[in-house]
């Protein structure tokens, strides 16, 4: 809501079908010694015309109308516009009127006949600047509703590990939201350790932002997590993840990504089921190569089938899982995107960082590029597993 200052002109709706009252207010603005534009409107339906036309800064609303009446007027006011604050104006024998108005939520009322240019002036202004902090305060709790909502959802979609004691794998997690403010989006992640020692490690995304997306990736997560300990794997486990995704979703529109990798506790191969998920990073040794093994389509799209491949985890080197919002965001003119490519690229000048430093850095490099161009678009979730020799 725009809050004029003192030295702009106000544009004032006056809504009076008795034209002789509408001269009384016109002359009482005009002693006020405060800039006014005063558009008359002897109707509710010319005064929803003009609101439609050009919103003012304030209505005088007289409540008493030969086409409305009472809190009726109010009401139509909201209806079409309810950001405007509202100033009614009253008779001598119906002052309680204008008290129920109050309530019903104009943001004061005048009394014809008892009303001098400062009592109007002020009046306007404080109705104004009234009107304002409602839509402040109103905004302010709809951001705490939304920040806890989203904290919540987060907490589901970025879990605590379930791991053994003395796991065999060293993990590195990092989540970052988009734009402040900005939808939550459907990024998860999980990791949870079997009683043969298998660490299963998953990364997700599913497409769109809100909270349905949100609680759709909850809802998969979760799933994931059970059915592992179910001991369901590679393609079994992806077609029960389909079915939950088909009955959980709020539209048919709606995929999900998912990367799922088991990794035994002995050997240099681990096993990969990817379906419709971008590839990963393998870094370490002060080298950085694109992983992406064959998989089947997204979640949600079409029936596939999702076999497990083989993947070489050597020691000392660590696989990092992404979701594309890491690369996905504007760097250049137009469209351009960083890419995978573009990714690779970034990743490798920074090789010889370890684990966690070369997550944080990757992931603030990227935020970087994007920085003049908006930031980052699209929520990141990263995960990074090594193995570590167990004692």
């Amino acid at each position: 809501m725009r809050v004029p200052s003192d030295s702009e002109e106000l544009s004032l709706l006056l809504v009076e079908d008795d034209r002789a009252d509408a001269i009384i207010v016109e002359e009482l603005i005009a002693d006020a010694s405060f800039d006014t534009r005063v558009i008359w409107a002897e109707s509710m339906a010319a005064a929803e015309a003009e609101i439609a036309r050009a919103r003012p800064d304030c209505i005088l609303l007289d409540l008493h109308l030969h086409d409305t009446d009472g809190i009726n007027g109010l009401t139509r006011i909201a209806k079409q516009d309810s950001t405007i604050p509202v100033v009614v104006l009253t008779g001598l024998n119906d002052e309680h009127v204008g008290v129920s108005a109050v309530a019903s939520g104009a943001q004061d009322y005048l009394v014809k006949g008892r009303v001098d240019p400062e009592m109007l002036r002020r009046a306007v202004r404080y109705a104004i600047e009234r009107k304002r902090a409602e839509l402040t305060a109103v905004d302010l709790h709809a951001s705490e509703l939304r920040a806890r909502e989203n904290a919540r959802l987060e907490r589901g979609l970025l879990p605590s590990p379930l791991l053994l004691e003395d796991p065999g794998v060293e993990i590195v997690t990092q989540y970052r939201p988009s734009r402040e403010n900005a939808l939550l989006g459907g990024d998860f992640y999980d990791f949870v350790q079997t009683p043969d020692r298998t660490v299963h490690v998953m990364i997700g995304d599913v497409a769109g932002h809100g909270p349905d997306e949100a609680a759709l990736g909850v809802a998969l997560r979760i799933a994931w997590r059970a059915l592992t300990f179910a001991n369901l794997r590679g393609s079994d486990r992806m077609r029960e993840l389909e079915r939950i995704l088909r009955a959980e979703r709020a539209g048919k529109g709606i995929f999900a990504t998912v990367l799922s990798l088991a990794i035994p506790p002995h050997g240099s191969h681990i096993s990969a089921v990817r379906a419709g998920h971008p590839g990963m990073l393998l870094h370490g040794g002060g080298t950085v190569d694109w992983v992406e093994p064959p998989g089947g389509p997204a979640l949600g799209l079409r029936a596939g089938q999702w076999a497990p491949q083989q993947v070489e985890l050597p020691e000392g080197k660590g696989l990092v899982l992404l979701t594309d919002g890491l690369f996905e965001g504007h760097i250049g003119r137009g469209n351009e995107r960083l890419g995978e490519a573009g990714l690779l690229e970034l990743a490798r000048s920074f090789a010889a960082l370890p684990g966690r430093e070369f997550v944080d850095a990757l992931i603030d490099a990227v935020e970087e590029r994007a920085q003049s161009h908006g930031g980052i678009g699209d929520d990141i979730a990263v995960v990074r597993v090594e193995r570590t020799p167990q004692t």
